[in-house]
C-alpha cells in the first residue's frame, strides 16, 4: 500500500481528467492521498476530493504564498473549518523566503497563528519550508503541535534531526529521481527507516521521466521504487515503511471522509 503524503488533487490542472487522474492512481497502488489547502478560497475543493474520491483526506490551511492576498479573518474561517470539518491535519502551512514579494513578517503572523491552532485541536501540520527551514523550527520549538511532515525537505542532516526529534517526518518525492539532486538523494538513503515518507506534490515537483509536464498521484510507484534503490531494499519495504510512518505522525489518514 502506499500513501502519497501530499497531493493537491483539488486544483485546477486536473479540472478535465481528475477522475481519471485519481482512478490511474488507485491503480497503481496509492490507497490515501493526502490533500492540503492553500486558502480559505480552495477549502471547499478539498472537502469534495476527500468526499467524492475513495482514500482521499483533507488538510486545512493558509499556504505562506498566499498571505498576502488573505485577510486576517480568514484565521476565523479556519478555525471554523477545523472545529466541524472532517480532516486530518493543519495545512499546507509553514514560510517560503524564496519568493521576494511575499511579506516576510505577514507570513510569520499566519504560521504562528495556525500553529497556535494545530496546538488547540491537537493535530499535525503539514509544513513548507523553502529557504526558512531554521526559521519555521524557531516557531515550532515555541509553538509545540502534534508532529506532522515536513513536506519536500531539503534541508540538511542536522535540519532534518531537529523536525525529527520535534515529532516530524520529512517528505521525498520527484526532485529525489533527478541524478543531479545528490544532496536530497543522500538523505533519502541514509535517514532513518521511521523518518521518511512518499508524496508527489502533484501537479507540482514532476519526476524526472516526466520532462517537466504535469505531475500526477499516479506516478507515487515510480517515485516509491526510486527510493527502494537508493536504500538498498525491496519497493513493498519501502511502500509499507512510508505508510507507516504517515500513519504515525497523521493518524487519521486512514478515516474515512464525508
Amino acid at each position: 500500500m502506499l500513501i502519497d503524503s501530499h497531493c493537491h488533487l483539488d486544483a485546477g490542472e486536473f479540472a478535465d481528467d481528475r477522475d481519471a487522474v485519481h482512478a490511474a492512481a488507485l491503480a497503481g497502488g496509492v490507497e490515501r492521498i493526502l490533500v492540503p489547502a492553500v486558502a480559505v478560497g480552495n477549502f471547499a475543493a478539498v472537502r469534495d476530493c476527500a468526499v467524492r474520491y475513495p482514500g482521499c483526506v483533507a488538510a486545512y490551511g493558509i499556504h505562506p504564498l498566499y498571505v498576502n492576498s488573505a485577510r486576517e479573518s480568514d484565521l476565523a474561517v479556519l478555525r471554523q473549518w477545523l472545529a466541524t470539518e472532517r480532516l486530518v491535519a493543519v495545512g499546507e502551512i509553514g514560510l517560503d523566503h524564496y519568493i521576494a514579494d511575499v511579506d516576510p513578517l505577514r507570513q510569520e503572523l499566519f504560521f504562528v497563528e495556525q500553529l497556535k491552532l494545530a496546538r488547540e485541536f491537537g493535530l499535525p501540520v503539514v509544513l513548507h519550508a523553502r529557504r526558512a527551514i531554521d526559521a519555521v523550527l524557531k516557531q515550532l520549538r515555541r509553538i509545540r503541535v502534534p508532529g506532522g511532515i515536513a513536506h519536500a525537505f531539503n534541508g540538511s542532516r542536522q535540519q532534518a534531526d531537529e523536525f525529527i526529534k520535534l515529532g516530524f517526518v520529512l517528505g521525498f518525492g520527484g526532485a529525489m529521481t533527478f541524478s543531479g539532486s545528490t544532496h536530497i538523494r543522500h538523505l533519502a538513503a541514509t535517514l532513518p527507516d521511521s523518518a521518511i515518507v512518499l508524496e508527489t506534490d502533484a501537479p507540482d515537483i514532476p519526476p524526472a521521466w516526466l520532462g517537466g509536464v504535469r505531475n500526477k498521484p499516479g506516478e507515487l510507484a515510480r517515485i516509491a521504487a526510486v527510493l527502494a534503490d537508493l536504500r538498498g531494499v525491496p519497493v513493498a519495504a519501502v511502500a509499507t515503511m512510508t505508510a507507516e510512518n504517515v500513519r504515525r505522525v497523521v493518524p487519521g489518514v486512514d478515516s474515512t471522509a464525508g
